[in-house]
């Protein structure tokens, strides 16, 4: 069961990361005066870095004219999903960045609403998920952990920048799981965001953190972490000195996917605006220095497919979440 159902998440979230064949926008035209990112997190969190890379993206290739940002802290997301809904008549130009948390936090009930209540525009990108310990730590790999795990019992602590049973939490269980642990045992310590999940980290309050890859990236490249895992089935090529879980025989890997929303009862004519801009994106040296610094993959998944995609993960992931008694 434990194989099986860590390879159906990974099924269900691989299948949308595909090779982007964009058709190029003519001559880099503008698509759009102005687009405002809602972010559902505070700072230095993975849909921070996603909503700002898109936007300098976007404006650097000429396809919107300027791009502003809003970080919108609260209710694990909960708060930015009821601003979209509730302020819906008078968000034009205004997309929410989201990823798997938006499903499983559903799943939950940490808030009432989904994505059906929001009008899907695109999956844009994936980011694999690392665990991480600080750069000064004796643990120097996952058999490190794993040694250190056992001894301390609920001691070790593991964090993570989202709520007990959501993305951070869930991934930290499928490795620990995959590594013939408990996952129900994990003392897994909750943040708001990415950014404060780090502080806690280097400051001693927890032993390892859960975070998104491209997060990890960039406080590896400063040495202040050690990257013991990447979920990801090789090594990224964005930052290769990190190993894989399933180099070091742990038999897990996952792929969290980041896209954009847009209120409720938004024009077809304006989400095709929003689609065409994000396609046109991929083929520019814009959008392409923002994801090679942050070893992204690149996915588009617009529309109906997004759709048809996240409902298969809401249900491959409930499924794993009440196998692991989160749910």
């Amino acid at each position: 069961m434990k194989m099986t159902m860590t390879r159906r998440v990974v099924m269900a979230t691989a299948a949308a990361t595909i090779a982007v064949s964009g058709t190029a926008y003519a001559g880099g035209h503008q698509v759009l005066e102005q687009l405002h990112f809602v972010i559902p997190g505070g700072a230095g969190g993975g849909w921070d870095g996603t909503a700002r890379g898109t936007g300098e993206a976007l404006t650097g290739a000429g396809l919107v004219g300027s791009a502003s940002f809003e970080n919108m802290s609260g209710g694990g997301g909960g708060v930015a999903i009821a601003y979209m809904i509730e302020n819906a008549e008078s968000l034009d130009n205004t997309l929410m960045v989201n990823s798997t948390p938006i499903v499983i936090r559903s799943l939950t009930g940490v808030f009432p609403q989904s994505f059906r209540d929001l009008t899907l525009v695109a999956g844009t990108i994936g980011d694999y998920a690392a665990l991480v310990v600080p750069a000064d730590s004796p643990i120097e790999n996952m058999d490190g952990l794993l040694a250190a795990y056992q001894e301390q019992g609920p001691d070790f602590a593991v964090g993570g920048g989202s709520v007990p049973g959501g993305m951070d939490h869930l991934v930290a269980a499928m490795v620990m799981q995959a590594a013939g642990e408990d996952p129900t045992a994990v003392n897994y310590i909750p943040y708001d965001a990415g950014g404060e999940a780090m502080a806690g980290l280097l400051s001693g309050e927890i032993d390892a953190l859960s975070t998104g890859f491209s997060e990890a990236i960039a406080l590896a490249e400063q040495g202040e972490v050690r990257i013991l895992g990447v979920t990801a089935e090789e090594r990224v090529p964005a930052y290769d000195a990190a190993p894989t879980f399933m180099e070091q025989g742990i038999d897990t890997s996952f792929v969290n996917w980041r896209g954009f929303f847009a209120a409720p009862g938004t024009s077809d004519e304006k989400v095709a605006q929003y689609v065409s801009a994000l396609e046109a994106m991929y083929d520019t040296e814009a959008w392409e220095a923002v994801r090679s610094r942050n070893g992204w993959v690149n996915i588009f998944n617009p529309g109906d497919d997004f759709r048809t995609f996240l409902e298969s993960q809401e249900q491959e992931i409930g499924d794993l979440m009440r196998t692991l008694g989160f749910l």
